[in-house]
C-alpha cells in the first residue's frame, strides 16, 4: 500500500517540494523511506499527487511532485458534528473516527457538565492538535479533503450563531424515544449534537429544542460519548450516506 502524506502546501505538477521538521522525520525515521521511494501526497483540497523522494537528510526531505488525480472519497451526506469536548484521548478518538467516517465539519463545544475547561490560548492549541489528528486520519482512510474543525466555543454561543442551514438537526439523549432509523432521509446536510462524558444539562436540551433540534435515540443502552459519536455517524452514513 502506497504511503499517503498530508502536506500544508500548494502542490503543482512537476514541482519540487522541500519538507522539513516533523514531516521529513516521519518519512525517514518512522516509515524508513529512502531516496527513490514513491509516495502519495495531498493538501486537503480534494486532489492527490504522486511523488518521489529525491533527497533526504536527518531533518529534511525533497519530493518531486508528479501528476495530480481527483479521488472520489467524500460522502454525499454532509455531516456537521457538534461534539461536547471530552478529556484527552477520548476527544482525539472522536475526531479521528469522525474523519474516517466522512464528517465534513466538527465543532467542539464547552458544556455545563463537561470537565474540560479551555481559555482562548488553550482552545487554539487544542484545535491545532485536532487538525493534526484529522490529517493523520485522512492519510490512513484515503480522504483527500480535511474536515473543517472549528475553534472550541461554549455551546450557548454556538446556538446563538449557528453558521448554516441544514436539512436535519439531531440531538442524542438517553431519554429520547424516536429511533434514529425512523427519521426521513435528509436531502444532503445533517447536524448532530453529542454530549461530553456527563451528557447535556436539562437547560441545554431545552436550548437545543428551541433551536430546532429533534431528540433521537441510539437504543436502550447508555453509550460513552466517544461510542455514541461513532455509532451515530456510522448509522447515518449507512442509512443516508456512502455506507448504504
Amino acid at each position: 500500500m502506497t504511503t499517503r502524506l498530508f502536506v500544508s502546501a500548494e502542490l503543482i505538477n512537476g514541482a519540487e517540494l522541500l519538507l522539513e521538521g516533523d514531516r521529513a522525520r516521519y518519512l525517514g525515521r518512522v516509515l524508513r523511506l529512502r531516496v527513490g521511494d514513491e509516495i502519495t501526497v495531498f493538501n486537503g483540497k480534494g486532489a492527490e499527487w504522486s511523488a518521489s523522494i529525491e533527497g533526504m537528510t536527518k531533518n529534511a526531505a525533497t519530493l518531486r511532485i508528479g501528476e495530480s488525480r481527483e479521488v472520489s472519497t467524500e460522502s454525499p451526506l454532509k455531516i456537521h458534528l457538534v461534539q461536547g469536548i471530552s478529556r484527552g484521548e477520548r476527544m482525539d478518538f472522536v475526531v479521528q473516527k469522525a474523519t474516517e467516517l466522512g464528517v465534513k465539519r466538527i465543532t467542539p463545544v464547552l458544556t455545563e457538565y463537561g470537565v474540560v475547561k479551555l481559555d482562548a490560548e488553550r482552545a487554539a492549541k487544542r484545535r491545532d492538535h485536532w487538525q493534526g489528528v484529522a490529517a493523520s486520519a485522512c492519510e490512513q482512510s484515503g480522504r483527500t479533503r480535511l474536515p473543517l474543525i472549528d475553534t472550541p466555543m461554549p455551546l450557548k454561543d454556538w446556538f446563538g450563531a449557528k453558521p448554516e442551514e441544514v436539512d436535519a438537526e439531531l440531538i442524542f439523549g438517553p431519554g429520547a424515544t424516536t429511533p434514529l432509523a425512523s427519521l426521513p432521509a435528509p436531502a444532503t446536510k445533517v447536524c448532530v449534537l453529542i454530549g461530553p462524558e456527563g451528557g447535556f444539562s436539562q437547560s441545554e436540551y431545552e436550548d437545543a429544542e428551541i433551536a430546532g433540534f429533534t431528540a433521537v435515540s441510539l437504543g436502550q443502552r447508555v453509550l460513552r460519548t466517544e461510542t455514541a459519536a461513532v455509532a451515530a455517524l456510522a448509522i447515518m452514513q449507512s442509512l443516508w450516506g456512502d455506507l448504504a
